[in-house]
């Protein structure tokens, strides 16, 4: 019996001893586990700093304002719409150069003579056209459309002739058609003299509606 106790209490002797190195182990199995995990947390936590100052940087800031402050940029589209806008202008402004110095190069001063119509009615005329003699000779003649003695009748003027004149006395005499009170067809002529000096000579016809009679009026005024 002693022997057999003594064999049992080497068994247990054994067993704790098994146990305690397997605890030992397993004790530093964990601590060398716990080096890494604790700098992946040390690392998590530099990187959750890094991101909260990102984000506070963002709010300080209003990107909403750098957008509305700062102009946009025009598309390439609109840049070649403002660079035909200005061609136009400035091919406009050329033609109408290049007709002031046709005109003064034709025509000048001591022999230019200008012929304008403008016209006042509504009731008892209705412009078809008008046919220009200067001393005896045909010089001019224009039919209007629909649009154009409207555009006369809302305040336009029409230069129906510009030449050259001899000095001296001269007759210009202008014939105007169209429909007269009723719808009738109308023709009337108006006729003008004036003296040519060595300055330009501008002749203004007029058509207008004569409410004394119900008729239209014809007038050409002389200016130099």
């Amino acid at each position: 019996m002693t022997r057999i106790a003594q064999g049992f209490c080497l068994l247990i002797i054994a067993a704790m001893t098994v146990t305690g190195w397997a605890e030992e182990e397993a004790g530093d199995a964990s601590e060398s586990s716990a080096v890494p995990a604790v700098a992946s947390t040390e690392a998590a936590a530099v990187e959750a700093d890094a991101v909260e100052e990102l984000v506070e940087r963002v709010q300080g800031e209003d990107p909403l304002a750098e957008v509305i402050e700062a102009p946009a940029a025009p598309a390439p589209s609109q840049h070649i719409d403002v660079e035909m806008e200005d061609v136009k202008k400035a091919l406009i402004e050329l033609k109408r150069d290049l007709v002031i110095l046709e005109e003064d190069l034709l025509f000048p001063a001591s022999s230019q003579v200008s012929v304008f119509l403008s016209m006042d009615v509504g009731e008892f005329f209705q412009l078809d056209a008008v046919t220009l003699k200067l001393n005896g000779k045909e010089v001019s003649h224009h039919l209007y459309t629909e649009k154009q003695v409207d555009a006369l009748f809302r305040g336009g003027v029409q230069k129906l002739y510009v030449g050259n004149v001899k000095q001296g006395d001269n007759r210009v005499t202008a014939f105007f058609t169209g429909r007269g009170p009723n719808g009738r067809d109308f023709r009337r002529a108006t006729t003008v003299e004036f003296e040519k000096g060595f300055e330009p000579t501008f002749i203004a016809l007029a058509i207008s509606d004569e409410t004394a009679d119900y008729q239209p009026d014809f007038v050409a005024d002389v200016s130099n």
